[in-house]
């Protein structure tokens, strides 16, 4: 309520299988009383599709899950899973849910992430992240995230960008102009225990609509 109060457009919760990060109930409350569109990140399972269609968030992102990671570590395997993913981006389409995959910048995975009928996919930034964070050099890493978010908005895919993001890198990737969404959360919230989450939800929305 306070990340809405502040100005963040959505808010992005991920139902773990493991139930690590949230629970049921916790989907339940957030999406009875927040006003903004609720984002909900989950694994490709018929058990979170069931629980997507229960509670109708406004977005789905679709996410990879590793039993022993503390975050979300890399893109989807789109090729693998593909035969299921079109039965779950199906089903929640037609209940109005817009679906986004959360894959790396690769333009293989870009045009399967089109062909099975995704509104939107999520580029993970991690690698860029990682590099930027370390000062090392991130120009190719930079150009393969600029022409992956070209050639999905050329696709006719709405694109957004995620993992690993801080003010600086942030900055450094709003500069792609195809980029038209940002989900962050580990920053906001370490962030805010310094400054608040209304100061930090302010400085990242500046940083990106610069």
């Amino acid at each position: 309520l306070l990340a809405q109060k502040s100005g963040a457009d959505s808010i992005t919760i991920h139902l773990r299988e493991d139930r690590r990060h949230i629970r049921d109930e916790d989907l339940r409350n957030i999406k009875k009383k927040i006003k903004i569109p609720l984002n909900l990140e989950m694994a490709p399972t018929k058990e979170m599709l069931n629980i997507a269609i229960r509670h109708k968030p406004s977005f789905v992102c679709i996410v990879p899950e590793k039993r022993s990671e503390i975050t979300t570590e890399g893109g989807l395997n789109v090729k693998k899973n593909a035969k299921f993913l079109s039965k779950i981006i199906e089903k929640l389409k037609k209940n109005q849910i817009r679906v986004s995959l959360f894959i790396e910048p690769k333009i293989s995975d870009i045009k399967l992430s089109s062909k099975l009928g995704a509104n939107c996919v999520e580029l993970h930034t991690g690698r860029f992240c990682h590099l930027f964070n370390k000062n090392k050099k991130t120009k190719s890493v930079f150009s393969n995230l600029k022409k992956s978010a070209y050639y999905a908005k050329m696709l006719g895919l709405e694109v957004h960008a995620g993992h690993g993001l801080t003010y600086k890198s942030a900055y450094e990737i709003a500069k792609i102009k195809n980029i038209s969404e940002f989900n962050i959360g580990h920053f906001i919230i370490s962030e805010s225990l310094f400054v608040g989450i209304k100061n930090s939800i302010k400085k990242f929305k500046k940083i990106i609509n610069k």
